[in-house]
């Protein structure tokens, strides 16, 4: 069977207003969905929602170019061996130093701690006026105390 189908666009009141006339009902399954559809679409809320879509489609267009030109650009990046292989080498070269400090860092830590467990000797208040002499730890100190300074006129802003 064959179904006619008549529709009635008009521009009112800011949205698109659609009539339908159905000259035979259909039978088969494939009419019945497009019967589904233009019920749907007879819905003032679709209809809004297709006005709105139509006004924003130079909007959408623009966006749409937009993104297939960065889908286009991320495709050949992905796929240039060469470019991928000097990115990932780059970022190596990046890392590397912070990875390489850290390192220092951690394992002096380890070994600050092995020697301070070895070390039983009590540490006297002769001890420590001796220790303040030392040159490491009088810019420890000057750095501690800049680092709470900040931190205090931070807290107080």
């Amino acid at each position: 069977m064959q179904v006619n189908h008549l529709i009635d666009y008009r521009w009112k009141e800011g949205c698109i207003r659609m009539s339908e006339t159905v000259t035979k009902l259909p039978e088969e399954s494939g009419s019945v969905r497009e019967l589904d559809v233009l019920e749907q679409l007879l819905q003032p809320e679709i209809q809004q929602s297709l006005t709105q879509l139509v006004n924003h489609l130079p909007k959408l267009a623009e966006l749409v170019t937009l993104m297939t030109k960065a889908y286009d650009v991320a495709t050949t990046v992905a796929n240039d061996k060469v470019l991928v292989n000097d990115m990932v080498h780059g970022f190596g070269e990046f890392v590397k130093p912070i990875v390489d400090t850290t390192k220092g860092i951690a394992n002096a830590a380890v070994e600050a701690g092995d020697r301070a467990q070895a070390d039983t000797s009590t540490i006297g208040l002769f001890g420590i006026l001796k220790m303040l002499k030392d040159p490491q730890v009088q810019a420890t100190l000057r750095f501690a105390q800049s680092f709470l300074n900040v931190l205090a006129e931070r807290k107080n802003v």
